[in-house]
């Protein structure tokens, strides 16, 4: 059984960088995706969904381990999702946030509107029907 790749990647690093650093907003925001806790896991039978302002996070890697807080905002040039309270202090004493990449995070709780709940729902009838292809 042959492994089928996607035709538009490519295993070259020298190709797959300059894709992910000269990606558009609508494919960064794919790329900024966050894992889901265990509870919103088995609650909506989702395992990850792209970061947005106003959801709540926790750190689970990197300095900032353990750190909870609501995202203030996506910083899709960046790669990076500011948190209220994950903040660094400058020399001057102004503090500034600290840019956290939503791979390091998990969603603890999710900001919901009718939008939000339809992806929710098409990404779960997705890995319903996956499951019956496969049984």
């Amino acid at each position: 059984m042959t492994k089928h790749l996607a035709s538009g990647t490519a295993s070259s690093r020298r190709k797959s960088r300059k894709a992910h650093f000269s990606a558009p907003s609508s494919v960064r925001r794919n790329i900024m995706s966050a894992s889901l806790s265990k509870e919103l896991r088995e609650k909506y039978n989702v395992r990850s969904i792209p970061v947005r302002k106003d959801d709540e996070v926790t750190i689970v890697r990197g300095g900032a381990k353990g750190r909870e807080g609501k995202v203030t905002s996506v910083y899709r040039l960046k790669y990076v999702i500011h948190i209220d309270r994950v903040t660094r202090e400058k020399v001057s004493g102004q503090s500034v946030p600290l840019g956290i990449h939503p791979s390091n995070c998990v969603i603890t709780k999710l900001k919901l509107d009718k939008d939000r709940e339809d992806i929710l729902e098409r990404i779960k009838i997705g890995r319903e029907l996956r499951k019956k292809q496969q049984s």
